[in-house]
């Protein structure tokens, strides 16, 4: 956290932009019929463009979220029992240096996704998400970080299918593999559309049953397109949503900054501004019963949320 600290005061206490909200016809059931799934996935990844390209500190918090609900369902689908709710547990009361387990180590692979820069180092960040996912260096096919790294050097006419060439290969070649597809395709898709840091996306919404049908998309064989298309379109309606909604809640935040008075108010509304939760600790120079009541009195204006629920061992955010 001491790093947050240190950056805190380089964040701008500006309310977020707002943005055009979904059309309509975007949240109908995309179609099956690959040229219009396409279409569909197009026209969504457009509406989300300009949100994912803003540098407003507010998206850290957002690709936060957005890092959860994929991890969330990741973890689920491994056969394990942590929710969002047990992930945001894992990490934010452990100390810096303990480990978050397994769930938590998925966690992190997503929000270092939705950290990372969009550059030509493509080897950098493989190999980050390989020892992330738990595969020693250098141990990633060399064939799939060769796509990877093409992929991000010329740009698709259609962005999705690039997403769907590194989904298709990496299944081929480790075929057990489902973290590691899901994550390539989301950077490499922000490679293609130019964005300052990726979007966890794809995890969330693209079924396993789909996944199992990626290879034979280097047949030529549509329906994992048509899937692919169809969870990138429903992904980015998500994804605007949430933005929305935490556009709402940081403006709020905002408003009610001249109301308080602790001696860290100020970081601590920089802190949430930037992460997805806070314990009620101590601050850099309030104690942790100052910063317990600055929370509650964020509450109390319906500035900020108290997200677990419990008596003890809270945390709070927008």
């Amino acid at each position: 956290m001491s790093g947050v600290w240190a950056a805190i005061s380089s964040i701008p206490y500006d309310p977020p932009p707002t943005f055009a909200p979904v059309p309509a016809w975007l949240r109908r059931a995309p179609p099956d019929i690959v040229t219009e799934a396409v279409f569909y996935a197009g026209a969504a990844l457009a509406a989300l463009h300009p949100i994912a390209r803003d540098e407003h500190p507010l998206g850290s918090l957002w690709r936060q979220r957005l890092a959860l609900t994929c991890a969330a369902t990741l973890a689920r689908r491994g056969g394990r029992t942590e929710d969002e709710a047990m992930l945001r547990d894992h990490w934010y009361l452990r100390r810096d240096k303990d480990d978050p387990g397994p769930g938590g180590r998925i966690l992190a692979a997503w929000r270092k996704l939705g950290e990372r820069a969009s550059s030509s180092d493509v080897e950098g960040w493989i190999f980050g998400l390989a020892t992330t996912l738990g595969h020693p260096l250098g141990s990633l096919p060399s064939e799939i970080v060769e796509l990877a790294s093409r992929h991000t050097m010329r740009e698709h006419a259609v962005p999705v299918l690039a997403a769907a060439e590194i989904i298709a290969a990496s299944r081929r070649v480790l075929p057990n593999e489902e973290a590691l597809p899901l994550w390539l395709a989301d950077a490499v898709l922000a490679h293609q559309l130019r964005w300052p840091a990726p979007m966890p996306l794809i995890a969330a919404h693209l079924t396993r049953g789909a996944l199992r049908k990626a290879p034979q998309h280097l047949e030529g064989e549509t329906a994992f397109m048509s899937a692919l298309c169809a969870a990138y379109t429903n992904a980015a309606v998500a994804a605007i949503d949430l933005y929305s909604d935490l556009a709402r809640r940081a403006t709020r935040l905002l408003t009610v900054v001249p109301k308080l008075r602790g001696k860290d108010a100020g970081v601590m509304v920089g802190i949430l501004m930037v992460e997805d939760a806070q314990p009620a600790g101590a601050g850099k120079t309030a104690s942790d019963r100052s910063t317990r009541r600055l929370f509650e009195r964020l509450v109390s204006l319906g500035a900020v949320r108290e997200l677990t629920g419990r008596p003890t061992f809270r945390l709070y955010g927008l």
